[in-house]
């Protein structure tokens, strides 16, 4: 059986088409459309093992589509998303995210009343198959107590380990949803708009967590502070009215005039992009 006769989510192993390493995380072919709307048309790219890799592009682009898409919260009209070389396009977003595809979400998910430990150690418990119990239940249990910890302290939020998540700043619900889903030990994670509603001083802090991130974890991330994007992100892909339209790196996109074209209408990217500081 070839791989073209497989039905979706079979399990079929993609082994790299012969590209060398196999993807982290590969869409092909992937289309959402509603009704007469084509959401997402015919989207094709590959990201590395490793790598951080952004997606960007104009108010209704498509990257929110894309991304339920890849996460598994919309079902695909067409293509397949395959993860390490596995076609996962049939599975629901649980069933990704317990192979190891993990997302945040635009809005938070946090719960408000417990404390900032309290949130990652149910996703520590969730992984470990720990059957739920009351809060002063689940905190006696040290390993996964030291286990949630740690990925406090990776995120910088130790010192606010016992605050209620309601209690914290913007930015650190920001990262502490990031810290909820790192608990799940994701092989890939996917960052839905991290830095949204974020101030320049919180968005610096983030970039320097994802920066920070282990080097084997990958990151896919859809953002649209470019500022951000262009220091964490070592590809870009880029979408306009759902289409793919780039990727490559972050150099080839600041340089790429559809890119322009497709951001401003003009020649002139001076209001897009910052230089970098040498």
């Amino acid at each position: 059986m070839t791989q073209q006769d497989a039905a979706p989510g079979s399990g079929t192993h993609d082994g790299g088409q012969g590209d060398g390493p196999v993807p982290a995380l590969r869409v092909e072919g992937l289309s959402r459309h509603f009704g007469s709307l084509k959401a997402v048309e015919d989207v094709s790219f590959k990201v590395r093992p490793g790598s951080r890799h952004a997606v960007i592009g104009p108010n209704g682009a498509g990257k929110s589509t894309l991304f339920a898409l890849t996460a598994g919260a919309l079902r695909a009209t067409a293509g397949r998303v395959w993860l390490h070389g596995d076609d996962v396009t049939s599975l629901t977003e649980h069933a990704r995210a317990r192979r190891g595809l993990v997302r945040t979400f635009q809005h938070s998910s946090l719960f408000l009343r417990a404390t900032a430990r309290e949130n990652v150690l149910l996703a520590v418990q969730r992984r470990h198959g720990v059957q739920a119990q009351p809060w002063r239940a689940v905190t006696r249990r040290s390993a996964l107590v030291r286990e949630a910890d740690e990925v406090l302290d990776r995120l910088l939020l130790s010192h606010r380990s016992g605050q209620l998540a309601g209690a914290l700043s913007h930015g650190e619900r920001r990262q502490l949803e990031v810290a909820v889903a790192l608990a799940a030990a994701p092989s890939v994670l996917l960052l839905d708009e991290p830095a949204a509603g974020m101030s320049p001083a919180d968005t610096h802090a983030f970039q320097e967590i994802v920066l920070g991130l282990p080097p084997e974890l990958t990151v896919l991330l859809v953002e649209h502070d470019l500022d951000l994007v262009f220091g964490v992100a070592d590809h870009v892909t880029v979408l306009h009215l759902g289409r793919h339209l780039l990727t490559g790196l972050p150099a080839e996109v600041r340089a790429s005039d559809e890119v322009q074209h497709a951001y401003l209408g003009a020649e002139d990217t001076s209001a897009l992009f910052f230089e970098e500081q040498e």
